[in-house]
């Protein structure tokens, strides 16, 4: 373990909120995401997972917080993360064995996962080192392409902390390139026949009123996108499910939830989301990439075995009919995609 600047112990002593950013290849909009979460009054811990990304990320990261680096907002219309915050900024960097034995030390913790496991591999490293310290009772899992309002993780806390039995707990989030248009309030409906889900005022007007009590009730599951979860749903129901490596780990999450546990919006909380940027996974269906649309079929199938396995000769029908369509659309890699998914083969 290696900590490159002076640490500021005053600040992590009333941290109850820890953060985990998962970093593949995209240590730009890491720095600009974080550039805006550190602004928060609110004292963090917060840790970022390098997936393996073997571009340098994690010295571009380092470089950053040492002062040594400048990234520009990706949008010149996006304030939220400029001017640079003062530096250095605390930071330790440890292997993923460093961090399954030791705590948080630093605001700022850059973990080298080793190897690409996945979205919930690395999420879950995050959240196995965030755990060591006694003192964090929630944990916000945000995705690396976003930025956030500075009062976003101090909303996102209240809230937690106001609802009884809490396990989940979302956050409005708005495009980042159309800030006026909502990405999903709080998250999504999931439809268990088709194995699709829509969110919840999804393209909606970002000015338009929506009432926070009827989006927690139409919420089956919590954009992970940015994510809350309690210490207690950890406790009670484990970390996320790897074998997904990409999609449905938070719906996973939601399915396995303890009635006793509830979902909650922070209707306060406002975060902006690049969406996709680095596995090419868009809104559009049409818009994704052969390597999204791969990890969507596997995933769906494998969420519908793990836990309606009686619909799988359904959705077998059903991705038959969405490979039918993709060559329809004259898209033959992505449709060669769907069906190595199908059968279990490899990307």
């Amino acid at each position: 373990m290696t900590l490159d600047t002076p640490m500021t112990p005053v600040r992590l002593g009333a941290a109850r909120l820890g953060v985990v950013l998962v970093n593949y290849k995209r240590a730009d909009d890491t720095i600009e995401c974080l550039e805006s979460l550190l602004r928060s009054p609110l004292a963090l811990r917060v840790v970022v997972v390098d997936n393996d990304s073997g571009d340098g990320s994690m010295d571009a990261i380092a470089a950053w917080a040492a002062g040594q680096r400048i990234v520009a907002p990706a949008s010149p219309t996006m304030k939220l993360a400029t001017p640079p915050l003062p530096k250095p900024i605390p930071l330790a960097r440890l292997t993923a064995a460093e961090a399954e034995a030791t705590a948080p030390r630093a605001a700022l913790t850059l973990i080298d996962a080793g190897r690409n496991g996945g979205f919930a591999a690395g999420n879950n490293i995050g959240l196995r080192h965030l755990r060591r310290d006694p003192a964090l009772e929630h944990f916000w899992l945000l995705n690396n392409d976003t930025v956030v309002e500075s009062s976003a993780a101090g909303a996102l806390l209240d809230r937690m902390d106001a609802t009884q039995g809490v396990g989940m707990c979302g956050t409005i989030v708005r495009f980042y390139w159309r800030p006026d248009r909502v990405q999903a309030l709080n998250g999504h409906r999931f439809n268990m026949m088709t194995g699709t889900s829509r969110g919840i005022a999804a393209d909606e007007p970002a000015a338009a009123p929506f009432n926070p009590a009827e989006v927690t009730r139409a919420t089956d599951f919590v954009l992970g996108a940015s994510l809350g979860v309690s210490r207690a749903f950890l406790d009670a129901v484990g970390l996320m499910e790897e074998r997904y490596f990409l999609y449905f780990e938070e719906i996973d999450w939601a399915v396995r939830m303890p009635k006793r546990f509830r979902i909650a919006f922070a209707h306060g909380a406002i975060v902006y989301h690049k969406e996709g940027g680095a596995i090419g996974s868009s809104g559009t269906p049409g818009a994704r990439s052969a390597f999204s649309d791969y990890w969507l079929m596997r995933s769906r199938l494998r969420f519908i075995r793990r836990h309606r396995p009686w619909l799988l000769p359904w959705h077998w029908l059903v991705a038959l009919s969405v490979v039918g369509r993709r060559l329809i659309r004259r898209q033959p890699a992505k449709a060669a995609a769907m069906l190595r998914a199908l059968v279990g083969l490899g990307y």
